[in-house]
């Protein structure tokens, strides 16, 4: 006789392996926006391996880039000139955008996704959280006390500039809040690291509604 035990791995195997058969549409998008100040190009795949390659002439953003990629499973090129000569927050934010912009445009109208992620990252002594919803209303709660104004030559407000842009264009809610953390690097870092987690959660199919929009009004 079959316990409930075994019924119940039964019916779970049966669900991964459901889960397994899903045919999803590849998740991709291009994006390229050129304005006086910048020329931007962004392409992305959300179902990768983390590759990422990175090049907009701000080294710290790169690293940062890097991150998203790695820790959300996501590949990403990223091709950036913009008037460095003025300073990084034109591209930065131009980044952000572009960034922002391809995600929408790879999600489509969200069917199938878990729509919801979040992480608690921690690096060393920096403890950062990040919730997310890819809700179509956009969104920013920016909870970070960066200690210094530089990371090498990069200008950590500029982080909020940054994910403003990605918030604004991808249609997100974002809440990230500091929980601890000292050193400028580490809080950044355990911040790009969350999110990109948190991203990843949002962004995986959902085999029990895989083929239906998760809202209760069946749009966002």
């Amino acid at each position: 006789m079959q316990t409930r035990a075994s019924r119940s791995d039964s019916q779970q195997n049966r669900q991964i392996s459901s889960a397994a058969d899903i045919e999803f549409p590849t998740r991709t998008a291009s994006v390229s926006r050129k304005t006086g100040e910048t020329d931007v190009q962004v392409s992305l795949t959300i179902d990768g391996q983390g590759h990422c390659t990175a090049s907009t002439g701000i080294p710290f953003l790169d690293h940062m880039l890097h991150q998203i990629a790695s820790h959300g499973l996501i590949d990403l090129d990223v091709q950036a000139t913009g008037d460095l000569e003025i300073d990084d927050h034109h591209t930065n934010e131009d980044v952000g955008i572009t960034l922002g912009m391809a995600l929408h445009q790879a999600l489509g109208d969200r069917k199938g996704i878990v729509r919801f992620g979040h992480f608690l990252a921690p690096l060393d002594e920096a403890l950062v959280q990040v919730s997310l919803d890819f809700s179509g209303r956009p969104h920013l709660s920016y909870g970070l006390d960066i200690p210094t104004q530089r990371v090498g030559t990069y200008d950590t407000q500029l982080v909020r500039e940054f994910f403003a842009a990605v918030v604004n264009h991808s249609q997100m809610t974002l809440h990230i809040r500091q929980l601890d953390g000292i050193n400028s690097h580490h809080i950044i870092e355990a911040t790009f690291k969350a999110f990109a987690r948190a991203m990843r959660m949002a962004t995986e199919v959902d085999p029990r509604r895989a083929h239906m929009i998760p809202s209760s009004k069946g749009v966002i």
